[in-house]
């Protein structure tokens, strides 16, 4: 496959606002696509996905940032750890840009704060949650569904398990993003990586504190679950390492599903006979929420890395090699998913959907994340009727080869009762 054959590029931000178009292209022409900006393997369809995500040999999660970066926001990264080092604890490497065996201990440790019953006692806190942000907007007719529900829904919920009162929302939400900044190109010169690393470090002096009193005193929540004796003779985590663990189970467990809740609410709204449908029977709320990760991943694409020399769909790719995996174009496979573009809550296969992953690095948060949609869904259509984009809404996504993001959604709609 040549260059010449392939139209649009990955990076340009009018192709990331919707890039199914472009999925489709690659799929039909070139399923494993050199890109000629930057070199890597663009993988795109569900067949090559699932064995290069069930591979881990193969396909390494062990990946230097300037594999990924360009030399300057390779030179920023390194500042940033070097300035978190200073000021708090640096970073180490864990659940991300690990492999088994090391990654298996871990995950291990990890599976143990998102049992499910520690999930479904989270549920009721989950709906109080929902209720209590549906009333501060339920009388005024409109809101921005964003800032005003699809973050605060899962940003209250994991903040109430790390000890914050769910009114500090907004502290929460800060040391998320500072946690993210290097991953959302944030760093942009030495005074907004000493900013976010500062923030950071806040957050990690915070969760020192923390595990400290739950050590001496624990209780039923995620920060106790990590520090519990393990009953399969892996070591204590280190300080460095429960940072660490938390910081990903903060920006995974909140942005991501925020991402979710928004996309779900815009879905709806562009097919209103699916929320129709939906509204009339409950029973679909979980198909619902998996028709609308496949159609709407929040997470588009990550990276690997080869181990040595391989092919993948008849493609010959080097040792060494950077393959982007496309999560959104594999949900959107037309020879597992017919007609892709069609949101259909009724969908069969619809879970059969990557938007978690799958293999060693599926995602622990998978049933928090749905249970979040559902019961956050099912109290909307209970209190809000003849819901809308706000009029001259045209929705505006954030840039960026990760994530799906929508920048706001100001909606309207009706009181029920």
């Amino acid at each position: 496959m040549t260059t010449s054959e392939i139209t649009g590029s990955l990076l340009d931000p009018a192709v990331q606002a919707c890039p199914f178009p472009y999925y489709e292209q690659m799929r039909e022409k070139a399923p494993v696509y050199r890109m000629p900006e930057t070199g890597f393997f663009l993988i795109s369809s569900y067949d090559d996905l699932k064995a290069v995500l069930s591979d881990p040999v193969t396909y390494s999660n062990d990946i230097l940032i300037e594999q990924l970066a360009g030399e300057q926001a390779a030179d920023l990264g390194r500042l940033y750890d070097e300035h978190l080092a200073e000021v708090g604890w640096a970073h180490v490497q864990t659940l991300q840009r690990t492999d088994p065996p090391q990654h298996s201990r871990y995950r291990r440790l990890i599976n143990r704060t998102l049992t499910p019953p520690m999930v479904k006692a989270m549920l009721p806190s989950v709906e109080r949650i929902a209720d209590e942000l549906i009333d501060s907007f339920i009388d005024s007719g409109s809101c921005d569904f964003v800032a005003d529900f699809s973050f605060p829904l899962p940003g209250k919920v994991i903040a109430e398990q790390i000890g914050l009162d769910e009114n500090e929302i907004t502290t929460f939400k800060r040391w998320s993003d500072a946690m993210l900044s290097p991953a959302q190109g944030l760093l942009v010169d030495e005074e907004s990586v000493r900013h976010y690393a500062g923030v950071e470090a806040e957050a990690q002096h915070y969760l020192a504190r923390l595990f400290e009193e739950r050590r001496a005193h624990p209780t039923d929540d995620i920060l106790s679950a990590l520090l519990a004796d393990s009953t399969e003779g892996d070591a204590p985590l280190t300080m460095h390492e429960l940072q660490n663990l938390m910081n990903q189970l903060i920006t995974g467990g909140y942005t991501t599903t925020a991402d979710a809740i928004a996309n779900a609410m815009l879905l709806l709204i562009e097919n209103p006979d699916q929320m129709a449908l939906l509204r009339s029977d409950r029973s679909l709320l979980r198909n619902f929420a998996d028709e609308s990760l496949r159609h709407a991943s929040s997470v588009q694409g990550l990276f690997r890395r080869t181990t040595v020399d391989t092919q993948l769909g008849g493609v010959p790719i080097p040792a060494n090699s950077i393959l982007h995996i496309r999560y959104g174009s594999a949900n959107h496979d037309e020879t597992l998913f017919p007609d892709p573009m069609a949101f259909d809550i009724t969908r069969e296969n619809a879970s059969k959907h990557l938007a978690f992953s799958r293999g060693p690095h599926f995602c622990v948060g998978q049933p928090l994340a749905l249970q979040e949609m559902m019961i956050g869904f099912d109290r909307i259509l209970d209190r809000m009727d003849d819901i809308a984009l706000a009029p001259g809404v045209v929705p505006e996504r954030t840039e960026g080869l990760i994530f799906y993001s929508l920048k706001s959604l100001p909606i309207t709609f009706t009181r029920i009762g």
